[in-house]
């Protein structure tokens, strides 16, 4: 994905690649706190990694989100699974703090995604630029398969 002038964001983890209107959370669906993508995880998998989806520094962290700040400014919001805020943290390993520098790839939180299933929760996975416009949003296909680390959308700044 070469866009010139645009921030790229990589997949924080490996999923199918679902249209945020596809998200069961109306706030992240009607693009309330900005656009992007979302990722569901293989019901395969039992746990996965989460790897940063730019460089940056972290603005927010919390067991079940995080936002990285790109030198751009722009702020990437990564929701792991929907209202796992429920959750209280059980299932998620934090393995950053906030103020802490990152680079795309950097191992950020380990997800026990059998934890998050068990409780009834989805664990789709809402990749965002907070308040990104949605035709600033250049993605890959949808419903194609996508591993952490690999290029997923491209925002223009």
């Amino acid at each position: 994905m070469n866009t010139p002038g645009a921030l790229v964001v990589r997949a924080p983890l490996s999923g199918k690649l679902v249209p945020l209107s596809e998200v069961p959370d109306p706030v992240f669906a009607q693009g309330m706190v900005g656009h992007g993508v979302a990722l569901e995880p293989p019901t395969s998998e039992h746990s996965v990694t989460v790897v940063a989806p730019v460089s940056g520094r972290m603005l927010k962290v919390m067991p079940h989100a995080f936002v990285v700040q790109a030198p751009s400014g722009a702020g990437v919001l990564v929701h792991l699974g929907i209202d796992t805020v429920k959750l209280e943290g059980n299932g998620f390993t934090v393995r950053v703090a906030k103020g802490d520098q990152v680079h795309a790839g950097d191992p950020l939180m380990d997800v026990d995604l059998t934890v998050v299933r068990e409780a009834g929760l989805s664990a789709c996975c809402p990749v965002v630029v907070l308040d990104a416009a949605e035709d600033a949003i250049t993605a890959r296909s949808q419903d194609e398969d996508v591993m952490a680390g690999q290029d997923l959308f491209a925002v223009s700044l």
